[in-house]
């Protein structure tokens, strides 16, 4: 394990790649796990759809009014998006120049990616059994082409993927809309979305030296990830519900990592060591107050831990994460919340140690 377990979930507010690579690698790439930046402020294409969308192997996709939809050729804007990621591994190969270590990559996972693409003729491809099952196939392939370049540019890099799912709990639950707006679109069978997810990380794990499903809403699937062979989880730890736990301490006993989001990526988030209005440069606060912030952020996570029964020692296989991206942020509140995540780690395993 690295000595410090933190990184972020990926998207950051702005438009400048070279500034923002540069930022990740300095806060995390000493000890932590640093990450291709995503930066969705560039419009159209650098978001998390049209990002993956537009590197899809043998599939095409344009951006409508209604958003993203495969089609017979691909249109200006996903020609943009891979403009957009070829810029961003421009600067991946420039900012991580002989960098040994972690690298973490992020692409839309496979259902959400069903779920928020249209068919040509404007319903959910994850409404259409084969279309889904390309949707799987052809990620995967890009995925693996991807990574490839991507150690062909840091050679020294070991490489983690990130799948990001905000729609799985929707695609299981069968709550996402059809397109006319008046049905929902069947739920998706649990095991048909497990057995996508199996194939897709066999394909990729030939490459990927490990592999996360994120999703940061609620109702979380912890016991389909546990069925996917050595998938880790990234999660925002408040929206936690108690009967999940003890999904969470199977899984983390079985020895995969749980990338853990417990710094809010609201004002809420306070540093361990700070309350109230102080900054870093002030007079260490009293005991009381750094308590006090300290439970905030990070007691209520560990005091779950050992209520399930979870050894301190296991604590070495969390990630600490922000809850979620941080597009929405200014570039200044987004580097607080970075520091709060590396100083969260460094809380984590301090526990972890005793």
């Amino acid at each position: 394990m690295n000595a410090v377990a933190a990184s972020g979930i990926g998207s950051l507010p702005g438009t400048d790649v070279e500034g923002a690579a540069r930022a990740v690698r300095e806060l995390y790439g000493d000890g932590g796990l640093p990450y291709l930046v995503e930066l969705p402020a560039r419009g159209p294409g650098a978001d998390l759809i049209g990002r993956t969308a537009a590197q899809l192997t043998g599939l095409a996709v344009d951006l409508q009014p209604a958003g993203w939809r495969l089609t017979d050729a691909a249109g200006r804007d996903a020609a943009r998006a891979r403009a957009y990621l070829r810029q961003d591994l421009d600067v991946l190969a420039e900012v991580y120049d002989g960098y040994t270590g972690a690298l973490k990559v992020q692409f839309c996972g496979p259902w959400t990616l069903a779920a928020t693409l249209a068919l040509p003729r404007g319903e959910r491809v994850v409404s259409d059994p084969g279309a889904a099952r390309d949707i799987v196939q052809s990620l995967a392939d890009t995925v693996v082409e991807h990574l490839q370049q991507v150690r062909r540019l840091v050679p020294g890099a070991v490489a983690t993927v990130q799948w990001d799912e905000p729609a799985l709990p929707a695609v299981l639950a069968g709550r996402l809309p059809t397109a006319s707006g008046y049905g929902r679109v069947r739920a998706v069978d649990p095991n048909v979305v497990r057995d996508g997810l199996l194939r897709l990380t066999e394909t990729v794990g030939r490459e990927a030296d490990s592999q996360i499903m994120h999703c940061c809403a609620a109702d979380v699937p912890v016991p389909l990830v546990r069925q996917v062979a050595g998938l880790e989880l990234g999660l925002d730890t408040s929206l936690i519900r108690a009967a999940q736990w003890d999904g969470i301490a199977e899984l983390v006993e079985s020895g995969r990592r749980l990338w853990a989001g417990l710094v809010p990526t609201d004002s809420t988030a306070r540093h361990p060591r700070q309350s109230g209005g102080r900054t870093a440069n002030d007079a260490e606060p009293d005991g009381r107050a750094r308590y006090e912030s300290f439970h905030q952020h990070v007691d209520p996570f560990v005091g779950q831990w050992h209520r399930v029964g979870l050894e301190p020692a296991l604590l070495e296989q969390v990630v600490v994460t922000p809850a979620c991206g941080l597009s929405g942020l200014s570039p200044a509140e987004a580097q607080r919340i970075g520091r709060l995540t590396v100083d969260a780690a460094h809380a984590i395993r301090d526990l972890a140690e005793r």
